[in-house]
């Protein structure tokens, strides 16, 4: 802390998704819901998609906890996890290229690869939907490739649609939703608010509306939980080339593009292979914030 009634942060973004981080190593910010949301408040506090906090560990180098705007702890953010390695580098925190990082959703590897540009071993994808989670019980499905695609009834108004999606976790749930052509802002901000709250998804999910333009790129739009549509969701950038290469339709390098900017994603289509993710991570400005 700066003084007692102000907070140092640093503001970042990986490819538009935007992060306020905190260095909370030493353990002094009190991290309530509302200091959250005050933070991430685009009018009244300094504006982002997800809080960060850089953290000690007694398993990895350092331990990496995520908030979304809406003062909710998750397990895992791709684009910060780009962020967080530059962060603790440009800190001074640590003089490796290559570190290990503790989050709720296991142990992931970071590499600096030159300056603003990381790649992360984001782990192994899982692709039971037991384990993403949801509930496919009772529903139809269907097999195309390699993947399993449920048929997902929506309440979307007077008509009951029924949309066939596919599901992962890359430590946090997705719903991935293929598309002939790239979804339009009506499509986004109605099928995302409500999938984000489906009852299939016990612990809520984040929906990727995907456009497969060729082999090696595809278009995403992703509909975060606690947060709405983001410029960019790096977990959700896996998932979506994930579900696209299991389905055939990607090859096992692929650019996923999003409005804030592209990632890189690479996965060899092996249940237990890890997914590689690169891209960029940059700092915009430092601050402090008046408590």
């Amino acid at each position: 802390m700066a003084t007692s009634t102000t907070l140092k942060f640093t503001k970042m973004h990986g490819a538009g998704n935007d992060f306020v981080v905190l260095n909370n190593c030493a353990a002094e910010i009190d991290l309530s819901p509302g200091l959250i949301k005050r933070l991430a408040d685009r009018h009244f506090g300094v504006g982002a998609d997800q809080v960060l906090i850089v953290e000690s560990s007694s398993v990895a180098d350092f331990k990496y906890r995520i908030f979304n705007a809406d003062g909710q702890e998750v397990q895992q953010c791709g684009n910060g996890a780009r962020c967080f390695a530059q962060y603790v580098f440009d800190k001074g925190l640590t003089r490796q290229n290559q570190i290990t990082v503790e989050t709720l959703a296991g142990i992931i590897q970071p590499e600096l690869i030159k300056h603003n540009w990381v790649k992360v071993n984001m782990g192994p994808a899982e692709l039971d939907p037991v384990n993403v989670p949801f509930i496919a019980e009772g529903l139809a499905s269907r097999k195309v490739g390699g993947l399993t695609q449920y048929k997902l009834p929506v309440d979307s108004g007077p008509d009951l649609e029924e949309l066939w999606v596919g599901v992962a976790s890359m430590g946090n749930p997705h719903v991935v939703i293929l598309l002939d052509q790239p979804a339009s802002d009506e499509l986004v901000q109605r099928l995302g608010a409500i999938l984000e709250s489906h009852p299939r998804f016990p612990e809520r999910v984040n929906v990727g509306f995907l456009h497969v333009v060729d082999r090696s790129r595809v278009h995403l739009r992703v509909y975060e939980r606690g947060v709405g549509e983001t410029l960019a969701c790096g977990t959700g950038a896996c998932a979506a080339a994930v579900v696209s290469m299991k389905m055939g339709l990607v090859a096992e390098r692929v650019d996923v593009v999003k409005a804030g900017g592209t990632l890189t994603i690479e996965w060899s289509g092996q249940q237990d292979s890890d997914v590689l993710m690169t891209g960029p991570a940059q700092t915009v400005f430092e601050g402090e914030f008046y408590l």
